[in-house]
C-alpha cells in the first residue's frame, strides 16, 4: 500500500465493485490512475481511502480471489 494519495478524490473516476449491491452494507469503490489504484467505502466517499501500486493491487486481488 502506498502513502495516502495526493490526488484529489473528486477528480478520480470511481466505480462500484460488481460484488457490491445498492442495498447491502459492503460497498467498495475503485478508481484507477496510471500509478495507483484507489479504494474507498462508497457510503463514506469523503472518508479515508487506500492507494495501491499496480503490483500491490495485483497481489491483493489474487489473495482475495483465493480466500
Amino acid at each position: 500500500m502506498t502513502n495516502p494519495s495526493t490526488v484529489n478524490s473528486s477528480v478520480l473516476k470511481w466505480f462500484k465493485s460488481s460484488y457490491s449491491t445498492n442495498d447491502g452494507p459492503d460497498c467498495v469503490e475503485v478508481a484507477v490512475v496510471p500509478e495507483t489504484v484507489h479504494v474507498r467505502d462508497s457510503k463514506q466517499t469523503h472518508g479515508p481511502q487506500l492507494a495501491f501500486g499496480p503490483r500491490q493491487w495485483n497481489a491483493f486481488v489474487s489473495y482475495a480471489a483465493d480466500h
